[in-house]
Protein backbone atom coordinates (compact mmCIF):
# COMPACT_ATOMS: atom_id res chain seq x y z
CA UNK A 1 0.00 0.00 0.00
CA UNK A 2 1.34 3.40 -0.81
CA UNK A 3 2.48 6.04 1.95
CA UNK A 4 -0.68 8.27 2.63
CA UNK A 5 -0.18 11.71 2.28
CA UNK A 6 -0.16 13.64 5.80
CA UNK A 7 -2.17 16.66 6.02
CA UNK A 8 -2.16 19.37 8.99
CA UNK A 9 -5.37 21.53 9.28
CA UNK A 10 -5.06 24.43 11.49
CA UNK A 11 -8.43 26.10 11.89
CA UNK A 12 -10.25 27.57 14.95
CA UNK A 13 -13.68 25.81 12.92
CA UNK A 14 -13.86 22.44 14.55
CA UNK A 15 -16.83 21.47 12.01
CA UNK A 16 -14.77 22.47 9.07
CA UNK A 17 -11.91 20.44 10.22
CA UNK A 18 -13.51 17.53 11.32
CA UNK A 19 -16.05 17.24 7.93
CA UNK A 20 -12.65 18.11 5.70
CA UNK A 21 -10.45 14.88 8.04
CA UNK A 22 -13.79 12.60 7.20
CA UNK A 23 -13.37 13.48 3.45
CA UNK A 24 -9.98 13.16 2.78
CA UNK A 25 -9.26 10.24 5.01
CA UNK A 26 -12.22 8.21 3.07
CA UNK A 27 -10.30 9.00 0.24
CA UNK A 28 -7.87 6.51 1.76
CA UNK A 29 -5.36 8.58 0.57
CA UNK A 30 -4.47 10.97 3.39
CA UNK A 31 -3.39 11.04 7.27
CA UNK A 32 -5.35 13.68 8.52
CA UNK A 33 -4.03 15.96 12.00
CA UNK A 34 -5.67 18.92 13.41
CA UNK A 35 -5.23 22.21 15.86
CA UNK A 36 -8.13 25.02 16.55
CA UNK A 37 -5.47 26.96 18.05
CA UNK A 38 -1.90 28.50 16.39
CA UNK A 39 -0.15 27.46 19.03
CA UNK A 40 -0.93 23.68 18.81
CA UNK A 41 -0.62 23.92 14.97
CA UNK A 42 3.35 24.71 15.44
CA UNK A 43 3.85 21.79 17.42
CA UNK A 44 2.14 19.31 15.63
CA UNK A 45 4.12 20.71 12.21
CA UNK A 46 7.19 20.34 14.68
CA UNK A 47 5.87 16.56 15.91
CA UNK A 48 3.93 15.18 12.65
CA UNK A 49 5.90 16.38 10.03
CA UNK A 50 2.94 16.79 7.73
CA UNK A 51 3.35 16.62 3.88
CA UNK A 52 1.02 19.97 3.13
CA UNK A 53 -0.30 22.03 6.22
CA UNK A 54 -4.29 23.55 5.49
CA UNK A 55 -4.17 26.74 7.52
CA UNK A 56 -7.09 29.16 8.29
CA UNK A 57 -6.66 33.30 7.87
CA UNK A 58 -8.81 34.25 10.77
CA UNK A 59 -8.02 32.66 14.20
CA UNK A 60 -7.89 33.99 17.53
CA UNK A 61 -4.63 34.17 19.65
CA UNK A 62 -2.81 33.86 17.05
CA UNK A 63 -4.00 34.56 13.29
CA UNK A 64 -2.77 32.45 10.12
CA UNK A 65 -0.24 34.97 8.72
CA UNK A 66 1.61 34.84 12.24
CA UNK A 67 1.57 31.08 12.23
CA UNK A 68 2.69 30.57 8.94
CA UNK A 69 6.02 33.34 9.87
CA UNK A 70 6.29 31.01 13.06
CA UNK A 71 6.65 28.02 10.59
CA UNK A 72 8.56 29.12 7.93
CA UNK A 73 10.97 30.56 10.94
CA UNK A 74 11.58 27.29 11.95
CA UNK A 75 14.05 24.60 9.99
CA UNK A 76 11.90 21.53 11.07
CA UNK A 77 9.02 23.28 9.44
CA UNK A 78 10.13 25.72 6.96
CA UNK A 79 9.97 23.68 3.90
CA UNK A 80 6.41 22.20 4.59
CA UNK A 81 3.88 24.29 1.83
CA UNK A 82 1.35 25.79 3.51
CA UNK A 83 -1.74 26.66 2.07
CA UNK A 84 -4.04 28.99 3.35
CA UNK A 85 -7.69 29.07 3.94
CA UNK A 86 -10.36 31.88 4.20
CA UNK A 87 -13.92 32.79 3.86
CA UNK A 88 -12.77 36.50 2.59
CA UNK A 89 -12.11 35.39 -0.90
CA UNK A 90 -14.33 33.62 -3.03
CA UNK A 91 -13.73 31.56 -6.25
CA UNK A 92 -13.34 34.95 -8.41
CA UNK A 93 -10.92 36.12 -6.32
CA UNK A 94 -8.78 32.52 -6.84
CA UNK A 95 -8.96 33.34 -10.80
CA UNK A 96 -8.09 37.11 -10.68
CA UNK A 97 -5.51 36.82 -7.89
CA UNK A 98 -4.43 33.03 -9.65
CA UNK A 99 -5.14 32.02 -6.00
CA UNK A 100 -2.39 33.44 -3.90
CA UNK A 101 -2.41 35.73 -0.91
CA UNK A 102 0.75 36.91 0.18
CA UNK A 103 2.62 34.54 -2.16
CA UNK A 104 0.86 31.76 -0.49
CA UNK A 105 -1.88 29.41 -2.45
CA UNK A 106 -4.83 30.10 -0.53
CA UNK A 107 -8.41 27.93 -0.70
CA UNK A 108 -11.74 30.18 -0.44
CA UNK A 109 -14.10 28.32 2.01
CA UNK A 110 -16.46 26.88 1.54
CA UNK A 111 -14.64 24.08 -0.52
CA UNK A 112 -16.21 21.11 -1.84
CA UNK A 113 -13.66 17.59 -1.41
CA UNK A 114 -13.18 17.02 -5.08
CA UNK A 115 -11.64 21.27 -5.41
CA UNK A 116 -9.53 20.92 -2.02
CA UNK A 117 -8.37 16.87 -3.37
CA UNK A 118 -7.45 19.06 -7.31
CA UNK A 119 -5.84 21.56 -5.13
CA UNK A 120 -3.84 19.41 -2.90
CA UNK A 121 -2.24 17.50 -5.95
CA UNK A 122 -1.33 20.05 -7.76
CA UNK A 123 0.65 21.92 -5.16
CA UNK A 124 2.53 18.41 -3.79
CA UNK A 125 2.77 18.14 -7.54
CA UNK A 126 0.92 14.68 -7.81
Amino acid sequence: MDKKLKILIIDDEEDFFYFTKLNLEKTGRFEVAGATKGPEGINLAKKNNPDLILLDILMPEMDGPQVARHLLEDTTTNNIPIVFLTALANKEDIETGKGLIGGRPFIAKPVTSAELISRIDSILGI
